[in-house]
Protein backbone atom coordinates (compact mmCIF):
# COMPACT_ATOMS: atom_id res chain seq x y z
CA UNK A 1 0.00 0.00 0.00
CA UNK A 2 3.07 2.23 0.08
CA UNK A 3 4.86 1.46 -2.92
CA UNK A 4 8.24 3.45 -2.44
CA UNK A 5 8.63 1.80 1.15
CA UNK A 6 7.31 -1.82 -0.61
CA UNK A 7 10.00 -1.00 -3.29
CA UNK A 8 13.15 -0.38 -0.52
CA UNK A 9 13.16 3.23 -1.99
CA UNK A 10 11.87 4.72 1.36
CA UNK A 11 12.12 3.98 5.21
CA UNK A 12 8.71 3.35 7.36
CA UNK A 13 8.48 3.96 11.04
CA UNK A 14 5.82 1.90 13.13
CA UNK A 15 4.79 2.95 16.38
CA UNK A 16 3.34 1.52 19.16
CA UNK A 17 2.29 1.70 22.70
CA UNK A 18 2.36 -0.89 25.79
CA UNK A 19 -0.07 -0.38 28.35
CA UNK A 20 -0.69 -2.45 31.46
CA UNK A 21 3.07 -2.34 33.29
CA UNK A 22 3.39 -1.93 36.76
CA UNK A 23 6.41 -1.65 38.40
CA UNK A 24 6.01 -3.15 42.49
CA UNK A 25 4.60 -0.88 44.29
CA UNK A 26 1.86 0.24 42.51
CA UNK A 27 3.99 2.49 39.77
CA UNK A 28 2.12 2.50 36.40
CA UNK A 29 3.73 2.15 33.25
CA UNK A 30 3.27 2.21 29.61
CA UNK A 31 6.22 2.50 27.18
CA UNK A 32 5.92 3.88 23.38
CA UNK A 33 8.04 1.71 21.02
CA UNK A 34 9.20 2.60 17.31
CA UNK A 35 10.84 0.16 15.10
CA UNK A 36 11.52 0.60 11.02
CA UNK A 37 10.86 -1.87 8.07
CA UNK A 38 13.98 -2.59 6.37
CA UNK A 39 16.56 -0.81 9.10
CA UNK A 40 14.84 -2.98 12.75
CA UNK A 41 16.43 0.61 13.83
CA UNK A 42 14.33 0.28 17.28
CA UNK A 43 13.35 2.81 19.87
CA UNK A 44 11.49 2.50 23.63
CA UNK A 45 10.39 5.40 25.96
CA UNK A 46 8.78 3.85 29.03
CA UNK A 47 6.87 6.51 30.63
CA UNK A 48 4.22 7.05 33.59
CA UNK A 49 1.62 7.47 30.84
CA UNK A 50 1.17 7.71 27.02
CA UNK A 51 -0.23 11.25 25.90
CA UNK A 52 -0.36 13.05 22.16
CA UNK A 53 1.72 15.41 24.26
CA UNK A 54 4.82 13.24 25.28
CA UNK A 55 4.54 10.82 22.02
CA UNK A 56 5.34 14.17 19.85
CA UNK A 57 8.41 14.97 22.68
CA UNK A 58 9.56 11.34 22.11
CA UNK A 59 8.92 11.10 18.24
CA UNK A 60 11.14 14.75 17.87
CA UNK A 61 13.63 12.81 20.83
CA UNK A 62 14.01 9.56 18.15
CA UNK A 63 14.01 11.39 14.92
CA UNK A 64 16.57 14.11 15.54
CA UNK A 65 19.09 11.77 16.73
CA UNK A 66 18.35 8.99 13.75
CA UNK A 67 16.74 11.06 10.99
CA UNK A 68 13.78 11.08 9.32
CA UNK A 69 11.77 8.07 7.59
CA UNK A 70 9.82 8.92 4.66
CA UNK A 71 6.27 7.40 6.61
CA UNK A 72 5.53 7.14 10.15
CA UNK A 73 2.80 4.31 11.18
CA UNK A 74 0.13 4.04 13.37
CA UNK A 75 -2.66 2.38 14.96
CA UNK A 76 -5.98 4.68 15.00
CA UNK A 77 -5.52 5.53 19.03
CA UNK A 78 -6.52 8.95 19.69
CA UNK A 79 -2.80 9.70 21.21
CA UNK A 80 -1.68 9.23 17.84
CA UNK A 81 -4.87 10.21 15.42
CA UNK A 82 -6.21 12.86 18.09
CA UNK A 83 -10.21 13.39 19.06
CA UNK A 84 -12.54 11.08 17.16
CA UNK A 85 -15.78 13.07 17.92
CA UNK A 86 -15.11 15.86 15.72
CA UNK A 87 -14.70 16.12 11.70
CA UNK A 88 -11.17 17.44 10.47
CA UNK A 89 -9.66 17.03 13.54
CA UNK A 90 -5.63 16.90 12.84
CA UNK A 91 -3.92 15.94 15.84
CA UNK A 92 -0.63 17.00 17.42
CA UNK A 93 1.50 13.90 16.34
CA UNK A 94 0.07 14.33 12.20
CA UNK A 95 0.87 17.72 12.72
CA UNK A 96 4.26 17.16 13.73
CA UNK A 97 5.04 14.48 11.19
CA UNK A 98 3.61 17.07 8.23
CA UNK A 99 5.52 19.65 9.89
CA UNK A 100 8.74 17.53 9.34
CA UNK A 101 7.74 16.32 6.20
CA UNK A 102 6.72 12.83 7.07
CA UNK A 103 4.02 11.31 5.67
CA UNK A 104 1.95 9.51 8.26
CA UNK A 105 -0.14 6.29 7.96
CA UNK A 106 -3.17 5.07 9.75
CA UNK A 107 -3.89 1.38 10.12
CA UNK A 108 -7.31 -0.06 9.22
CA UNK A 109 -9.31 -0.13 13.00
CA UNK A 110 -9.10 -3.42 14.16
CA UNK A 111 -7.57 -5.30 12.12
CA UNK A 112 -3.97 -7.85 12.93
CA UNK A 113 -1.07 -7.65 10.66
CA UNK A 114 -0.57 -3.55 10.00
CA UNK A 115 1.03 -3.20 12.53
CA UNK A 116 2.63 -6.50 13.35
CA UNK A 117 6.37 -5.47 12.88
CA UNK A 118 6.38 -2.94 15.85
CA UNK A 119 3.83 -5.43 17.62
CA UNK A 120 6.82 -8.13 17.27
CA UNK A 121 9.02 -5.51 18.78
CA UNK A 122 6.83 -5.08 21.85
CA UNK A 123 6.88 -8.47 22.38
CA UNK A 124 10.80 -8.65 22.25
CA UNK A 125 11.01 -5.81 24.60
CA UNK A 126 8.93 -7.17 26.91
CA UNK A 127 10.74 -10.45 27.16
CA UNK A 128 14.12 -9.07 27.10
CA UNK A 129 13.49 -5.90 29.52
CA UNK A 130 10.39 -6.10 31.25
CA UNK A 131 10.15 -9.98 32.15
CA UNK A 132 13.80 -10.78 32.74
CA UNK A 133 14.61 -8.27 35.00
CA UNK A 134 13.52 -6.49 38.72
CA UNK A 135 12.85 -3.35 38.36
CA UNK A 136 12.64 -0.85 41.57
CA UNK A 137 11.52 2.42 39.74
CA UNK A 138 10.79 4.03 36.27
CA UNK A 139 14.35 5.20 36.14
CA UNK A 140 15.64 1.73 36.90
CA UNK A 141 13.52 0.88 33.61
CA UNK A 142 14.59 3.22 31.53
CA UNK A 143 18.11 2.62 31.81
CA UNK A 144 17.42 -1.01 31.39
CA UNK A 145 15.45 -0.74 28.43
CA UNK A 146 18.16 1.83 27.16
CA UNK A 147 20.78 -1.05 27.48
CA UNK A 148 18.61 -3.32 25.59
CA UNK A 149 17.69 -0.85 22.70
CA UNK A 150 21.71 0.01 22.41
CA UNK A 151 22.54 -3.76 21.97
CA UNK A 152 19.25 -4.47 19.32
CA UNK A 153 20.72 -1.29 17.12
CA UNK A 154 24.79 -2.93 17.50
CA UNK A 155 23.25 -6.38 16.05
CA UNK A 156 21.02 -4.58 13.73
CA UNK A 157 23.91 -2.43 12.57
CA UNK A 158 24.77 -3.53 9.11
CA UNK A 159 20.97 -3.90 8.56
CA UNK A 160 20.24 -0.03 9.40
CA UNK A 161 23.08 1.09 7.44
CA UNK A 162 21.89 -0.39 4.25
CA UNK A 163 17.92 0.25 4.54
CA UNK A 164 16.92 3.39 3.03
CA UNK A 165 18.06 6.90 3.73
CA UNK A 166 16.58 8.54 6.41
CA UNK A 167 16.20 12.59 5.69
CA UNK A 168 18.34 15.01 8.02
CA UNK A 169 16.34 16.59 11.22
CA UNK A 170 15.90 20.33 10.49
CA UNK A 171 17.73 22.75 12.00
CA UNK A 172 16.46 25.31 13.64
CA UNK A 173 13.15 23.86 13.34
CA UNK A 174 10.32 24.57 15.96
CA UNK A 175 6.64 23.08 15.74
CA UNK A 176 4.02 25.49 15.38
CA UNK A 177 0.57 23.64 16.58
CA UNK A 178 -1.20 26.79 15.54
CA UNK A 179 -0.08 26.89 11.58
CA UNK A 180 -2.46 25.11 8.87
CA UNK A 181 -1.00 22.02 8.38
CA UNK A 182 -0.15 20.98 5.06
CA UNK A 183 1.32 17.56 2.96
CA UNK A 184 -0.60 14.10 3.00
CA UNK A 185 -1.73 11.68 5.66
CA UNK A 186 -2.83 7.96 4.44
CA UNK A 187 -5.76 6.30 5.67
CA UNK A 188 -5.87 2.51 5.26
CA UNK A 189 -10.07 1.38 5.71
CA UNK A 190 -11.93 -1.18 4.99
CA UNK A 191 -15.09 -0.59 2.94
CA UNK A 192 -18.36 -1.65 4.48
CA UNK A 193 -20.93 -3.88 3.14
CA UNK A 194 -22.54 -0.70 1.44
CA UNK A 195 -19.15 0.09 0.52
CA UNK A 196 -18.66 3.01 2.94
CA UNK A 197 -15.51 3.69 4.52
CA UNK A 198 -15.07 7.16 7.02
CA UNK A 199 -11.76 9.39 7.31
CA UNK A 200 -11.36 11.70 9.87
CA UNK A 201 -15.20 12.30 10.17
CA UNK A 202 -16.41 12.02 7.08
CA UNK A 203 -17.98 8.75 5.25
CA UNK A 204 -17.80 8.34 1.60
CA UNK A 205 -19.20 5.90 -0.87
CA UNK A 206 -16.88 4.00 -2.95
CA UNK A 207 -18.10 1.39 -6.09
CA UNK A 208 -19.75 -1.70 -5.27
CA UNK A 209 -17.93 -3.69 -6.47
CA UNK A 210 -14.96 -2.85 -3.71
CA UNK A 211 -17.40 -3.90 -1.10
CA UNK A 212 -15.30 -5.63 2.31
CA UNK A 213 -11.95 -4.17 -0.04
CA UNK A 214 -9.31 -2.74 1.59
CA UNK A 215 -8.90 1.16 0.13
CA UNK A 216 -6.49 4.04 0.67
CA UNK A 217 -7.49 7.24 1.08
CA UNK A 218 -5.32 9.86 0.76
CA UNK A 219 -6.32 13.23 2.54
CA UNK A 220 -4.20 16.30 0.93
CA UNK A 221 -3.98 19.29 3.43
Amino acid sequence: YLPEVAEGRAELDSFDVVEGLVIKGGIEVEVLNATSLHGGLVASFPMPSITAKVVVEALISHWSEVGLPAYAQFDNDTVFQGPHQHPDVVGRVMRLCLSLGVTPVFAPPREMGFQALVENFNGRWQTKVWNRFHHDSLDALRERSARYIKAARDRSANRIETAPKRHPFPKRWRLDLQRHPTGQIVFLRRTSDTGRATVLGHTFKIDSTWLHRLVRAEVDL
